[in-house]
């Protein structure tokens, strides 16, 4: 079975690449560039330090990761159809097989839709009032709701209310595991964004990432999740060929925000939950180092850091871009590997 997982993930990523170049200058057509796009930190600051390391990529397209939303939601579909018309069994740990594939769906495109609001805003300087211009708190308000529902839908139609902690055996959580993994959900679709900073930086943290989670839904033989993630590998590594540095595309709000919801969803899925912020470790530093700069304006009233995330850090402190994206790749890679070793414990 190994076989069709590998197809659907060739399948994904030649239909992604046979697709992009055109995406990309359709995307210049609508103006949807970086040109136009006002770069703010977490609490709605502009980011001159940001800025000043980034003029060279004014002009690239955002929007990157829309396509990857619609061309993995179709060949996962697709795939999903094929096993169904050929009468294979499709092997899941839970009740409903639909509703596994419905939440996964409903996280991928309903943080997406979200994400893709966000970039239009900022590219086209709507104002901030009405739908369309969300303000910082109307959008986490939003991203609250969302990961309650998801977290309501894994707790209610997929019966998961465990976790499991290695050494220590698994523990029922009730009624607050809906809190629990609306804190994860939502941790994880910031902290992907957050790290969505440098060219190739997100994508092929996430990349790495996803092959660990591969691995895990290939050993509890979880055909949905292993499909999905064989579709959104493809995409992956088709937009990380345009994007790593000098990006010819930026993968953007879409994108980041749903990505990390549905990387959380899936370590929920899978019930890896205390592997998932080791495999995903880059995206929590990243997330960790942001958290610090706010609390420290906030009850120090000065900035812990020079500048945070911690990759512009990095920049600020002399380091070239490509250099940091390279040793996180490699830094993220060794984390999967630890991760691996702790999902695969009793």
């Amino acid at each position: 079975m190994i076989s069709v997982y590998l197809f659907a993930l060739i399948f994904s990523f030649l239909f992604n690449f046979f697709l992009i170049v055109p995406f990309i200058n359709f995307l210049y057509k609508l103006k949807l560039q970086r040109a136009n796009q006002i770069y703010k930190d977490i609490l709605n600051k502009p980011t001159p330090i940001f800025e000043k390391f980034n003029q060279h990529k004014k002009g690239t397209p955002i929007g990157g990761g829309i396509l990857i939303l619609i061309t993995t939601t179709f060949v996962f579909l697709l795939f999903i159809f094929l096993y169904w018309f050929f009468k294979q069994k499709i092997l899941t740990n839970y009740p409903s097989i639909a509703s596994e594939i419905k939440i996964i769906l409903f996280t991928f495109l309903s943080f997406g839709i979200l994400g893709l609001f966000d970039d239009l805003n900022k590219i086209f300087l709507w104002k901030k009032t009405g739908i369309f211009g969300l303000k910082m708190s109307h959008k986490f308000f939003i991203e609250l709701i969302l990961s309650l529902i998801i977290s309501w839908m894994l707790f209610s139609e997929l019966k998961i209310q465990i976790v499991h902690i290695p050494f220590f055996g698994v523990y029922d959580l009730g009624y607050f595991y809906i809190l629990f993994s609306t804190f994860i959900i939502l941790s994880f679709a910031n902290a992907v964004n957050i790290t969505d900073g440098l060219d190739g930086l997100a994508a092929g943290i996430l990349s790495f990432s996803l092959i660990g989670f591969w691995v895990v839904s290939r050993s509890v033989l979880d055909v949905p999740t292993s499909l999905f993630i064989a579709a959104w590998l493809g995409g992956l590594f088709s937009f990380l060929y345009f994007n790593i540095w000098p990006a010819r595309i930026m993968m953007g709000d879409a994108g980041a925000l749903s990505f990390g919801a549905s990387f959380a969803v899936i370590g929920l899925i899978l019930g890896k939950i205390f592997a998932l912020p080791i495999i995903g470790g880059i995206f929590v530093i990243e997330a960790g180092s942001s958290l610090i700069q706010i609390l420290g304006k906030k009850f120090l009233k000065r900035k812990v850091l020079p500048v945070a995330p911690f990759h512009l850090y990095l920049q600020y402190k002399g380091w070239e871009e490509p250099k940091i994206v390279m040793r996180f790749w490699l830094t993220s890679i060794i984390l999967v590997i630890f991760g691996l070793m702790i999902a695969f414990m009793k």
